[in-house]
């Protein structure tokens, strides 16, 4: 090729880098603009769901969606006893799911207003046609195209920028409220509302606290169907990857998880938390299992949501990690007595969800406000956390690879 044409390629190549740059910058602007979505939408009971006390099933109105109105069915629930404003959570469900009753009327009881949310269009209803699936309504927007399987559409028509808005109108509709402190409203998703979940709390700073269950960032490289999904797809990468806007996030956030999920690797979780600016904590329960009711029966996600709004912080959380040689040392800072610990550990490779993880003996000891868990690595290990417990409830440590 002649030199010129060699010159004339790369100015076309630079060219053309520099206007995807500006489509992903203008894209990212527009994600973010989804912040701006804070007025109370309106909102309408859903005929046929009979009450419950204060607990209802509602509609509310949704961005367009190819032209269209749309609206999200929704139940939403106050708790019985009330002294005043109460705190509030957003709750989004996974793939298979929907806007689940029993979700809200488990977070009524811990004293919160809930509003659970379904995010594709459906109600609480099987289809007749099909009672594998939810019913659709009739203002339903997009349902999920795969693993961001809808990137070739227009952004404002791809399902994960709704599931995005109608988290954001939830928590604009929940905070409104007069029984509810719109200071003290967070939000949970599990699975691929894990992944809804981590992705609102860079763009919407209003949340309190946040629970993303699973689901986190960075999956491109995940060496499982979400890397094979997102592992060429650029936009993800680009703007809709949530570490793109972690380190707007200065919330508390819990990031709960299990080390042997086959969906959602230990790394992936681990970069999304690292990524953040404000508090994280970390618990990783071995043989959680991974679906709806693993994720909304234990008292975990509770008592950290508990501990922000009432302390403003997470109720423990690690102040410090050592490593020498063989032995490890991790410092928490807990508002509740921590009574016993476990090393997690394993000496396998590759994907951690397909990893065998073992117990292995951990001791704790109270240094001032500080608990020590000490432990040793058994030969050729590869990755480790630990687990402290405070009756029963679980803190773990960072995920930690060794080299």
């Amino acid at each position: 090729m002649k030199p010129i044409l060699i010159l004339l390629t790369a100015l076309l190549l630079a060219s053309l880098d520099n206007v995807h740059a500006s489509d992903f910058a203008a894209q990212r602007e527009q994600i973010l603009a989804l912040a701006k979505l804070t007025s109370p939408p309106a909102m309408q009971s859903a005929a046929g769901y009979a009450a419950e006390d204060d607990l209802k099933a509602i509609f509310y109105d949704a961005l367009p969606w190819k032209g269209r109105p749309t609206k999200v069915f929704a139940w939403l629930g106050l708790p019985k006893a009330r002294a005043g404003k109460v705190p509030g959570v957003v709750l989004v469900h996974g793939g298979g799911g929907t806007a689940f009753k029993e979700w809200v009327k488990m977070w009524n009881d811990h004293g919160f207003a809930a509003i659970s949310i379904a995010v594709e269009g459906q109600t609480d209803e099987r289809d007749p046609a099909n009672p594998k699936a939810w019913a659709q309504h009739t203002w339903a927007g997009p349902s999920r195209v795969g693993i961001y399987g809808d990137s070739d559409e227009p952004l404002i028509e791809q399902w994960m920028y709704h599931a995005v808005a109608d988290t954001v109108l939830a928590n604009s509709l929940l905070r409104s409220l007069p029984e509810v402190d719109a200071d003290k409203v967070g939000v949970m998703g599990i699975s691929w509302g894990g992944v809804i979940t981590s992705t609102v709390i860079g763009i919407d700073s209003r949340f309190a606290f946040a629970i993303p269950t699973y689901g986190c960032g960075h999956l491109f490289d995940s060496e499982n169907q979400y890397g094979r999904a997102l592992g060429n797809n650029t936009l993800y990468q680009e703007a809709w990857d949530p570490i793109v806007r972690m380190p707007r996030v200065k919330m508390p956030v819990m990031w709960f998880s299990w080390p042997e999920d086959k969906h959602f690797p230990l790394d992936c979780q681990s970069a999304s938390y690292r990524a953040t600016s404000g508090p994280h904590m970390l618990t990783l329960i071995p043989k959680m299992g991974h679906g709806h009711p693993s994720a909304w029966n234990p008292p975990d996600s509770y008592a950290f949501a508990e501990s922000v709004v009432r302390e403003g912080i997470p109720w423990c959380k690690q102040t410090g990690v050592e490593v020498k040689d063989d032995s490890i040392q991790v410092m928490f800072k807990s508002s509740k007595p921590l009574d016993r610990a476990v090393l997690i550990v394993t000496s396998d490779s590759g994907f951690t969800g397909s990893r065998n993880w073992i117990e292995s003996r951990a001791t704790i000891e109270k240094r001032g406000d500080d608990s020590i868990v000490t432990a040793l690595l058994p030969s050729g290990a590869t990755a480790w956390f630990v687990n402290a417990h405070s009756k029963g409830l679980t803190v773990s440590s960072d995920y930690q690879e060794l080299k």
